[in-house]
């Protein structure tokens, strides 16, 4: 079975996507314990926490998920600042489109679900350099992430559940430094700077204002991704 850009095999390109993630995925493992850890201090089973990661599997999202129903207990604030976060992958899977093309319908939605941040842009930067780079790398450097972060949040619950009160540690603030490291590797550099501020001051404002961080997590998302596209369309019309 070959890939129709190149001489290798679908399992060699694979393997090596699934070998150049690694150091990647042991950043996510570490994330990936401290979220399974606060989860179940917050009262998620450790069940819950791996069904959460193995199918909604992104990270950012689950945190600010979990730490919007630690703060108000209200699942449909949870669910709405979790989605708000994975409106960019709209982008992402736009972006996918070349590399997905040729591939059923079912090998298409399952990498799409195993698509996360790290394994896009890793198969994204090697694609630049290689035409035989495409959806096997991308499948199997996702699939790595998948079980890496599935296994850590799971472990990460399991543990926490039998600590007591992180809180009394001084421990909570995890969560924030979590999504923080996260938001880090989502930097891309000075170009998508007026996004990211657009973003903040949106998402500051209507906290300000007294409406739910919920609220405040998707009037923010939505204003940075306006402010990209936007962006985007500029340079198209310049070019």
């Amino acid at each position: 079975m070959y890939i129709a850009s190149g001489n290798l095999s679908i399992h060699v390109l694979m393997k090596h996507g699934a070998i150049a993630i690694l150091p990647l995925a042991l950043g996510a493992a570490i994330y990936g314990f401290a979220f399974g850890l606060l989860a179940a201090q917050v009262g998620f089973p450790w069940w819950g926490v791996g069904l959460m990661s193995a199918t909604v599997h992104a990270g950012s999202s689950q945190i600010v998920a979990v730490e919007q129903f630690a703060s108000t207990q209200t699942v449909a604030g949870a669910a709405l600042a979790g989605a708000a976060l994975n409106l960019r992958y709209i982008g992402i899977v736009a972006s996918l489109s070349d590399v997905l093309a040729g591939l059923s319908l079912r090998a298409k939605l399952l990498a799409i679900h195993i698509t996360g941040d790290e394994n896009w842009a890793l198969t994204m930067a090697e694609r630049a350099k290689s035409p035989d780079v495409g959806a096997a790398f991308l499948m199997g450097s996702g699939l790595v992430m998948i079980a890496v972060w599935t296994v850590s949040t799971t472990v990460g619950a399991v543990i926490g559940a039998v600590l007591p009160d992180l809180e009394r540690f001084g421990l909570g603030f995890a969560f924030t430094a979590a999504f923080i490291a996260m938001a880090r590797g989502l930097w891309r550099g000075r170009p998508q700077m007026l996004p990211w501020v657009v973003a903040a001051t949106v998402t500051i404002a209507v906290v300000s204002l007294g409406l739910p961080k919920a609220y405040a997590i998707v009037a923010g998302t939505v204003a940075g991704l306006a402010m990209s596209l936007i962006l985007h369309r500029a340079s198209g019309v310049v070019a």
